[in-house]
């Protein structure tokens, strides 16, 4: 694999070792983040949003489980998430939860652009309604817009 994949698994280890500081020496300082809960655009915010998983599920692992071999820039991974809800956890309403204690599992892929050994784009795709089910929530109907 190429230094694209190493710089990679690099983050996916500081992930999962919950170690913040290694987290963010693998993006570049404009770096942008795109994830369900929003976007992040420099190192400031993308730690942010990272805290945000790792305070709310302090277990919380990733385990990939297919790398697109013949794809280099951008990196394409697909990972199983999982954690247990303990911490607060922010709504994209920005509202908090509560930890709930419950486990989840969740399937997720991400592409991972990188220039000058460092990454500028993340992009991580992941099923809220799959996250929020298995803590416990389900649809809810939306407000009736008056006819």
């Amino acid at each position: 694999m190429s230094a694209y994949w190493d710089l990679k698994h690099q983050l996916a280890d500081a992930v999962n070792a919950h170690d913040l500081p290694r987290v963010l020496a693998c993006y570049s300082p404009d770096a942008v983040y795109v994830s369900p809960p929003g976007v992040a655009e420099g190192l400031e915010q993308i730690a942010w949003l990272h805290k945000q998983v790792l305070v709310g599920f302090p277990d919380f692992h990733m385990t990939a489980w297919f790398e697109l071999g013949d794809c280099e820039n951008p990196a394409v991974t697909e990972w199983t998430y999982t954690g247990t809800h303990t911490g607060p956890f922010l709504l994209p309403d920005g509202r908090e939860i509560a930890g709930t204690g419950r486990r989840i599992t969740v399937r997720a892929t991400c592409t991972t652009h990188v220039a000058n050994a460092k990454i500028t784009s993340h992009r991580e795709y992941y099923d809220q309604l799959e996250l929020y089910s298995q803590l416990g929530f389900g649809l809810v109907e939306l407000d009736r817009v008056p006819a």
